[in-house]
């Protein structure tokens, strides 16, 4: 009897193991093969050419060949940028068609380039897409509100908002225009009257944005806010990594160099924010601190101020202490990098177009003479302001919007499942003759004298900073910020391209340029 227990208890184990292997296969199966193919299917029958599904790795090994042998030499002095930059997509496009599929690992990834359609997607209405699924290693950089959806979304969107609103942000001039003397003071020392100087002016933008976003974010403690911006950059490189890779679920818990190195930073990064905030909010709490700055209109907005000392969560109303650092960190990632991308391109364009060069300057010192330029000075910009806008264009630091169907939906006449990625091509769409006429591939600030829906004749072809609901929060505080620099570098410098300068834009998460800018400055 006993014997005959056993034997059924063993063979309910061996039974009850089998049934959860088999399950398992199957679930594995379904995901890596199964779901792929029948969304493939249910694409093709639409008449949407693209490749086919590969297992597992998608078109993974043709995107970075594309890149790795585009970005392998420069390009000449053009704007006709997009084959080093965006190859692949590029390829698929003019292979495949404006509406086409390619594979990112399992997932299909449906490129749309026509207006109408863009429009439905970004606006999202019935909420019907979101970001999509993002792998755990590149969502350690932040999970702030470019990266969360929903109520959540809604709720960190409304707490952060007031920090943006337009007399805010007027009352940050003094915080560009301070950042922008210190590094004017030091190209000065630089460059003598009579001589000319050589500078790499990537680094140099670089440190000026985060010097006005550190200020701008953390005010007197800004110097601290550097070092932030420091060991972030570092882990952008490690993030560019992991997204040319397949992910696999779990490695991130694998104690490799990398991922250690990855757990190491965010934990510094995270420590040294939540010194900054727990600073903050002992010195408002003794009247030692207003909210003049971003963090200070966060933890205003969000009621931090009433929470007790280590308090990780708030109401239903506020922002917990983890939310206002993944904001903080989504400052410095947003704020720096995308600025920084546009006025470098911005001097580097203006160094290939003289004449423009010198009708901006003419603008900037009638409007302001030789006075640092204020908010008023800004609204007077014409010229600046069409330059910026062209450069924003041709270069814009986000070369695509990425989107994903999270329920069966109606895009145009496709009918979308559930499951499928939605990119749109920014760089390639700004570029398309047929949206921008035969001229797209040049440098004609012109196009843009009476303003944006003029030069895309009012349909979806301009949007460097998105657009809809989850249009880019800081865009403001960009343009303004890129006004003032510019400007402020016309009234002291004219500069030109270096004999040493190649032209080699690619993509490290924003478009940069991948040999540096070197420019040759001539004090005024």
């Amino acid at each position: 009897m006993l014997t005959s227990m056993n034997d059924y208890v063993l063979y309910s184990l061996a039974f009850s193991l089998l049934f959860l292997l088999l399950y398992g296969v199957l679930k594995v199966s379904y995901t890596i093969w199964w779901k792929p193919k029948l969304l493939e299917k249910r694409m093709k029958r639409q008449g949407i050419r693209g490749t086919p599904y590969k297992l597992m790795i998608g078109d993974m090994k043709e995107f970075v060949r594309a890149i790795t042998e585009a970005w392998s030499k420069p390009i000449n002095l053009t704007h006709q940028i997009v084959p080093r930059v965006d190859p692949f997509t590029l390829n698929m496009v003019q292979k495949y068609g404006k509406i086409s599929m390619c594979w990112t690992g399992t997932r299909p990834r449906l490129i749309i380039m026509d207006p109408e359609m863009m429009k439905d997607i970004l606006y999202n209405k019935l909420g019907h897409y979101q970001k999509p699924p993002l792998n755990p290693l590149i969502l350690i950089l932040t999970r702030g509100l470019t990266t969360i959806e929903g109520e959540q979304w809604a709720k960190r969107r409304r707490i952060v908002n007031p920090a943006f609103h337009l007399e805010r942000l007027k009352g940050m001039i003094p915080v560009f225009t301070t950042s922008c003397r210190r590094m004017i003071k030091q190209w000065q020392k630089m460059v003598s009257p009579q001589q000319s100087y050589e500078a790499d002016i990537w680094p140099e933008l670089q440190k000026l944005t985060a010097d006005v976003i550190s200020r701008a974010a953390f005010g007197s403690n800004y110097e601290e806010g550097k070092l932030i911006f420091e060991l972030q950059k570092e882990q952008i490189l490690l993030v560019l990594e992991a997204m040319q890779t397949l992910y696999i679920p779990g490695f991130r818990f694998i104690p490799t160099p990398k991922n250690r190195r990855r757990r190491k930073l965010d934990k510094e990064i995270k420590s040294m924010l939540r010194n900054i905030i727990q600073k903050r909010v002992n010195s408002t709490r003794i009247g030692e601190s207003t909210a003049d700055d971003l963090l200070g209109l966060l933890l205003q907005s969000s009621n931090q101020n009433n929470l007790p000392e280590n308090a990780s969560v708030t109401n239903d109303n506020g922002l917990s202490i983890e939310e206002v650092i993944e904001e903080s960190k989504q400052f410095y990632l947003a704020g720096q990098e995308t600025t920084s991308s546009w006025l470098t391109w911005t001097i580097i364009v203006l160094a290939m177009h003289p004449d423009w060069q010198e009708k901006a300057r003419e603008e900037v010192l009638q409007v302001c003479g030789k006075k640092e330029p204020n908010f008023e000075a800004t609204t007077h910009f014409r010229i600046v302001t069409m330059i910026l806008y062209e450069v924003l264009r041709l270069y814009p630091p986000v070369i695509a919007q990425y989107q994903h169907a999270r329920m069966e939906t109606k895009i145009g006449d496709i009918s979308l499942p559930a499951g499928v990625d939605v990119v749109l091509p920014t760089l390639l769409i700004h570029h398309d003759p047929e949206l921008w006429g035969d001229d797209a591939e040049e440098f004609k600030p012109e196009r843009f004298s009476e303003g944006v829906s003029k030069a895309s004749k009012d349909q979806l072809a301009f949007f460097p900073f998105g657009w809809g609901p989850r249009t880019c929060i800081g865009q403001t505080f960009a343009i303004i910020e890129a006004k003032i620099a510019l400007a402020m570098i016309l009234q002291h410098f004219s500069f030109e391209l270096s004999p040493s300068y190649t032209h080699a834009p690619y993509t490290v998460m924003t478009l940069q340029p991948q040999h540096g800018a070197q420019i040759t400055l001539h004090q005024i």
